[in-house]
């Protein structure tokens, strides 16, 4: 049994027994930059793209995945970049979060993006390895989300390290572009410390979400994988694992690229000699911190050291199949009505994408077909990547519903059943007093949403099934559930919040859940907002 079953018991148990250290208090006034800053990088503006009117939310989430394969092109990389990650507005509307004072202030300045992140903080760095037959010389680039640009750390062809990084021998030999998720752990532990691998592998998974999402929207294949040699990618990248883990390698179909071509300056099943460590290519360009001060945590360490060890041991085919919830308890079921399509276009529903910080009204009620659409399309979404083949079809994730105001569903708690889209009441009631009194922060009055989604993983069960770096695929699984529960509301025209600020263990206790092994990870809120609440129109001051 490695260090990540002991780093996800204590998540569970936070609510009770805090994570050391526990005084820790954050500087504020040393906080270390949003994004990485690679000063004196040549940069490369990138073009906004452009994802139509046609392609709409529900084509987003909802097809299959093997629908449609179109290649990437410049244009397309950089309206995927920008909606996803790139600064496209600013949150200054009146809401109730402890941030509302500063946010005025540009210093103070909080940037609104297409994903979703903990804390509001985006760690998650994104690295472009192009080959020979990208739109650019032939490099290792970073993505300057302040600017919309790439910059180039390295030149040269060096997508032969990525792909013997991957070792897939699925992966099609003419692949030469990808697209790489670092997280500097820094620029999350100085706020969260302990709490703060838990949150940022969460983060990854929102990002790969808001790819396969648009991606999807334009016929695009977007296939994370998330086993590959981390070390070897770090050197490449210029990296320290222990200060930057590398999360996920995303393969990139490219323009011009015809399928079973051999790469440029290679034949097709010919075998690359071994690297020579003192030999192999990397990038030697360094971020510069803007904190004087930075520090490290020694579970943050250990976690990192836990989920990298064996990085390459991709799980097997069916191997998570032990680890997939049961089927739905038994109970009074509730048919729900059929979903409401959501028709917005998917880069107008990123962009409207918010927290409903303290705005939730409860005198307009959630209707059934909106809370149908919302569970749907978070029950789908899940992780497309060589970790999809180790779950053979397994279903990782349980949705569970506290009812407060939806029409023609009486209050109280329920489980989700995927397959047959209804609710099984696991206890009747209102739920808002237990909701309140579980949530530890002041920015939602829970019991005004139209209702809270819970998403369960029996996260012992993935770790025993496929190791310590199974952590990473739990997270970023309800990561992605967040992405799509976030999005899809937006679709709606409904408010929205996630949230982990609350008493894990208490949820388990209410749901029944000791029994199943499943792991309450988050609540999301949905429901109304208020009518006519301040706002400011920052995009014509």
């Amino acid at each position: 049994m490695g260090f990540a079953h002991e780093y996800a018991a204590a998540i569970m148990q936070r609510g009770r027994v805090h994570m050391e250290p526990v005084s820790f208090v954050p500087d504020w006034s040393d906080r270390p930059r949003k994004g990485k800053f690679y000063p004196g990088a040549e940069s490369f503006p990138l073009p906004e793209g452009d994802c139509p009117a046609t392609a709409t939310v529900r084509a987003g989430v909802l097809p299959d995945r093997a629908e449609r394969d179109e290649p990437f092109t410049l244009p397309l990389l950089g309206g995927m970049l920008l909606d996803s990650y790139g600064r496209v507005g600013r949150r200054l509307g009146v809401q109730a979060n402890t941030d509302l004072p500063s946010l005025p202030c540009y210093t103070d300045a909080n940037f609104s993006r297409g994903t979703a992140s903990g804390g509001g903080l985006y760690p998650v760095t994104v690295y472009w390895v192009s080959g020979a037959a990208g739109p650019l010389t032939p490099g290792v680039y970073h993505y300057s989300t302040t600017h919309h640009a790439m910059q180039r750390l390295l030149a040269g062809d060096v997508s032969a390290e990525v792909r013997d990084a991957l070792a897939d021998p699925e992966l099609p030999e003419e692949c030469d572009q990808f697209l790489v998720l670092g997280v500097k752990f820094w620029q999350n532990a100085f706020k969260y410390n302990s709490f703060s691998m838990h949150a940022v592998s969460m983060d990854v998974g929102a990002a790969l979400q808001t790819w396969r999402i648009w991606a999807r929207a334009r016929g695009l294949r977007v296939e994370p994988a998330l086993w590959f040699d981390e070390e070897r990618l770090g050197r490449l990248l210029g990296v320290s694992i222990e200060e930057e883990g590398l999360f996920a390698v995303v393969p990139l179909r490219w323009e011009g690229t015809r399928p079973g071509a051999a790469r440029p300056g290679t034949r097709p099943g010919a075998a690359r000699p071994a690297a020579v460590p003192g030999d192999a290519p990397s990038v030697r360009r360094q971020d510069s911190e803007r904190s004087r001060r930075v520090l490290t945590f020694e579970t943050v360490r250990r976690i990192q050291a836990a989920t990298a060890e064996n990085a390459t041991a991709r799980p097997a085919p069916g191997a998570l199949l032990p680890a997939a919830v049961a089927a739905a308890p038994d109970g009074e079921r509730l048919a729900l009505p059929d979903p409401r399509p959501p028709e917005m276009g998917v880069r107008q529903a990123l962009r409207q994408r918010r927290s409903s910080f303290g705005r939730f009204d409860a005198r307009r009620p959630v209707e059934g077909e909106d809370l149908a659409a919302t569970l749907a399309a978070c029950a789908a979404a899940s992780l497309d990547s060589d970790a999809g083949d180790g779950a053979g079809g397994a279903r990782l994730t349980r949705l569970y519903v506290f009812v407060n105001h939806v029409r023609g569903i009486a209050p109280g708690a329920y489980a989700y059943d995927a397959a047959t889209g209804e609710l099984v009441l696991v206890k009747p009631g209102p739920p808002g007093g237990f909701l309140q009194r579980n949530y530890f922060l002041s920015n939602y009055n829970l019991e005004q949403t139209g209702a809270v989604v819970v998403p369960a993983v029996r996260t012992t069960a993935v770790l025993d099934a496929v190791g310590d770096r199974g952590y990473r695929l739990v997270n970023a699984t309800i990561g992605a559930v967040a992405q799509t529960f976030y999005t899809t509301a937006t679709a709606l025209g409904l408010g929205s919040g996630v949230a982990l600020g609350f008493d894990n263990l208490s949820f388990v206790e209410e749901l029944g859940l000791a029994a199943t092994g499943e792991a309450p990870l988050l609540v999301m809120l949905i429901g109304h907002e208020r009518p006519g609440t301040a706002d400011f129109r920052y995009e014509i001051a």
